[in-house]
């Protein structure tokens, strides 16, 4: 690859809404959004990534961060090969990588970072219950436990808030993560329109 992706990072703690912020920035041509674990399920399980992946999976282990992020640039890829993702034309959506910092030293030389979109919540609380609301209505009663949703941000906080640090500050965009999600969007909107201006010809 002669070229970095130019890329904008969602980040945030479990439940803020990155994931439906992502498919909306998707929606809109300009923006290319994948979630990982989307990208990770689209990867061929007869291929060499595919039988890495698969060993650790089968015995319950976390995947090695080196290999996480071989399998992400490989199913990068296939979407540039495949015409769904143009770099020249689309600012790329980050949701769910990197997720530590080794990642993200692992990434450099793969990603130009524009702009990091953090979804902030001062008090974790309407977190926490958008997260229960959630594992409900998708019949997933086990993540709606108050423990394992806490736990979800304890790990959070531990592993992949200090990737932050990686980044330049001037680089972050602080937005509120609370109310609907057009009110959101709006916000986001408002900071990130004029990075993809800056890098992109605009028709």
């Amino acid at each position: 690859m002669s070229e970095a992706f130019k890329s904008v990072m969602l980040f945030g703690a479990p439940g803020v809404g990155k994931g439906t912020q992502g498919k909306i920035l998707g929606a809109i041509p300009g923006f290319y959004h994948t979630a990982c674990g989307d990208l990770f399920r689209s990867i061929d399980r007869e291929s060499e990534l595919g039988r890495v992946f698969a060993q650790y999976s089968s015995r319950g282990e976390l995947v090695p961060d080196d290999v996480t992020v071989r399998m992400w640039r490989s199913a990068i890829g296939d979407r540039v090969r495949d015409g769904f993702y143009t770099p020249d034309r689309d600012l790329l959506i980050l949701d769910g990588i990197p997720r530590t910092v080794e990642q993200a030293g692992i990434m450099d030389g793969l990603i130009e970072v524009l702009a990091i979109v953090h979804l902030v919540c001062p008090n974790p609380e309407p977190m926490f219950e958008r997260m229960r609301l959630r594992a409900l209505k998708e019949n997933r009663a086990d993540d709606a436990d108050p423990d394992v949703i806490r736990n979800r941000w304890s790990v959070y906080e531990r592993e992949t808030a200090p990737v932050l640090e990686h980044y330049d500050r001037g680089l972050i965009l602080e937005i509120d993560a609370l109310g609907t999600p057009a009110q959101v969007l709006r916000r986001v909107l408002e900071k990130l329109e004029p990075v993809h201006s800056a890098h992109f010809d605009v028709d």
